[in-house]
């Protein structure tokens, strides 16, 4: 018998916190800077990561304590799903959100944590920390990235 995986049988916020939380898939796209433009509302995305973004992993090297440190780190929260835009639209939380299903190079629909970034999905090898580049400079960082 073929038991129905979580993420298709629970609405985001029916998830326990470690379903919520096993939902990221390590592209490290959140940890990044975004430019928002005044006059039309537009949403820029830079390849400028935080300075708690592992660049390797795509992971925050203090993910606990990550709210003390950089107190404008934003956490994701069921009940903010309506907000999920500004997500790249390869994240899982905004694909649930959108009722569409999780990419094959999603972890958990591949097994192996190594398959977003094989897929070219992740930041690895592709962003730079913001304590390299003053903030005045982020607008010549902007990218497009695969998928969005």
């Amino acid at each position: 018998m073929n038991e129905v995986p979580f993420w298709q049988a629970k609405s985001l916020d029916e998830m326990s916190e470690s379903e919520w939380e096993s939902l990221c898939d390590g592209c490290g796209r959140c940890c990044l800077h975004r430019l928002e433009e005044e006059e039309s509302g537009e949403v820029y995305t830079t390849n400028v990561a935080c300075r708690l973004l592992d660049t390797h992993s795509c992971q925050c090297s203090h993910y606990p304590e990550r709210k003390k440190l950089v107190p404008d780190c934003i956490q994701l929260r069921a009940q903010d799903v309506p907000a999920f835009g500004w997500l790249p639209a390869t994240c899982a939380y905004r694909t649930l959100a959108e009722g569409r299903p999780l990419a094959d190079w999603h972890p958990l629909v591949s097994g192996r944590r190594e398959s977003v970034h094989e897929a070219g999905i992740s930041v690895r090898g592709a962003v730079v920390s913001e304590e390299y580049v003053h903030p005045d400079d982020f607008e010549e960082h902007i990218v497009t990235w695969v998928g969005d």
